[in-house]
């Protein structure tokens, strides 16, 4: 049997006549924890919707287990979502919200109070069926959200910024939960979001977004260490983008000095974009880098640094667990295998 349970084929989406979404394709697996990410007004939520069936794509194809999924209304589909705004019922003690789709469905009593019992065990809200969602914290109501969603055992979980309500606490918190529990039920998980944490502490695999076109896909090491273009590198962490030039195999130009590198495949002389992750930036002793600089600024983040490098014009973000003072001449250093290339991209 195929791995793939969702696959999306040249799909566009307009609104208005504008390009919301941009013959976009990818395929999600059986299993696995998916997250779109991307800056707001990318289409990561268009996306989802058209998978839920609450939007229909202007062109393009959307198949679940290899067979048309626009085909059938949302209501039909082996999928759930999970809103931001939770949607349960305030006049419905928690047991009813969960319970609510199973009664449409008219399920037994019996099956239904065993399904409610096992979701409640599931998001750690096992005695509290009688209680009034609105008396609830904003953490127990998402949990109820979801165990309402996973209670009609669905072979795919949508969830739509479903922690942006929380405070940093909790939502950090409920990133571990939420990992765990897709890691227990064994089912798809399509998760939207514009936090890169977020993205990189629960995913399998990210969908990066913008401007309705997909910009890479990858697991969150690839993502994070291995941008393929500026954007990608600018939204996920902090990173310094310099102009360059490689000059062959393995030699890149950046802030006026050769470097050695692990890239080629690039034309001789080609201008590139210079990719330096800040924690990858290690200050010396003046005498000792393979180029100088100036501290400019030192900020305590909590368990690093964050100090600005003025060097050859140009100003570095540096993090480091060793405070050099503003004012400090220092020496800078690289090593090849933390020099990422990416080719230019027109803006």
């Amino acid at each position: 049997m195929s791995q793939a349970i969702i696959e999306l084929k040249n799909v566009s989406k307009k609104f208005d006549g504008d390009d919301v979404l941009n013959n976009i394709s990818f395929t999600i697996n059986r299993h696995e924890f998916v997250t779109l990410l991307g800056p707001s007004g990318c289409g990561k939520t268009t996306t989802l919707r058209i998978i839920g069936g609450f939007e229909t794509p202007s062109e393009g194809e959307v198949l679940f287990e290899g067979k048309d999924l626009l085909a059938l209304p949302s209501h039909k589909r082996s999928i759930n979502t999970v809103f931001q705004k939770y949607a349960l019922f305030p006049h419905m003690n928690v047991y009813d919200n969960i319970a609510f789709g199973l009664k449409v469905k008219k399920t037994e009593k019996s099956v239904i109070r065993g399904k409610v019992e096992e979701a409640l065990k599931l998001v750690n809200l096992s005695g509290y069926e009688r209680r009034n969602v609105e008396a609830l914290s904003g953490g127990q109501q998402q949990r109820v959200a979801i165990a309402r969603a996973i209670v009609n055992e669905p072979k795919v979980l949508l969830l739509d910024e479903p922690l942006g309500a929380l405070d940093l606490k909790l939502r950090k918190e409920m990133q571990i939960e939420l990992k765990r529990m897709q890691q227990r039920l064994g089912i798809t998980f399509i998760y939207v979001t514009h936090d890169q944490e977020e993205a990189l502490t629960m995913s399998d695999r990210i969908v990066v977004m913008n401007k309705g076109q997909i910009q890479q896909i990858g697991s969150p090491e690839d993502i994070y260490n291995e941008p393929q273009n500026a954007f990608v590198a600018g939204f996920i962490g902090d990173s310094n983008i310099l102009d360059g030039v490689m000059l062959d195999d393995f030699r890149v130009v950046f802030l006026g000095h050769e470097f050695e590198c692990v890239d080629k495949g690039f034309g001789k002389n080609e201008i590139v974009d210079v990719v330096l992750r800040p924690e990858d930036v290690k200050l010396k002793p003046q005498n000792e880098g393979m180029i100088q600089g100036l501290v400019k600024s030192a900020i305590f983040k909590g368990v690093h640094y964050e100090m600005v490098v003025e060097t050859e014009g140009t100003s570095l973000i540096v993090h480091s667990t060793h405070l050099r003072e503003p004012g400090t001449p220092v020496g800078i250093s690289v090593v090849p295998f933390d020099i990422q290339i990416m080719k230019k991209v027109a803006p």
